[in-house]
């Protein structure tokens, strides 16, 4: 029996222990934020930000601030039209079939 848990497997880390290892002010940025960030993503989009803000990490929050609402934007225009108010902040916002395709 013992043989069925033995694996060459890695074993996967879980979400919230892969979260928990995220810097707190980033952490606390997700707090507020409106999409469902993965842990991948953000860290990503995080280290560049702080990057380009040379480690100020009030300046890398309102990077991701942005690039949120710039997503929220292109989102809004693809789901309910250019019509919609938060459309207009998302200069050609349309997305095609294939941009959404993996």
């Amino acid at each position: 029996m013992a043989r069925n848990i033995k694996t060459a497997l890695g074993r996967r880390q879980s979400p919230m222990s892969q979260f928990d290892r995220l810097p707190p002010d980033l952490r606390q940025w997700l707090a507020t934020a409106i999409l469902p960030w993965s842990v991948h993503s953000v860290l990503k989009h995080w280290n560049a930000a702080l990057h380009c803000a040379q480690g100020n990490t009030d300046q890398a929050r309102a990077r991701l601030s942005q690039i949120e609402a710039r997503c929220i934007a292109r989102d809004a225009a693809h789901i309910w039209g250019d019509q919609h108010p938060a459309a207009a902040h998302a200069p050609n916002a349309r997305r095609t079939a294939q941009q959404f395709r993996p």
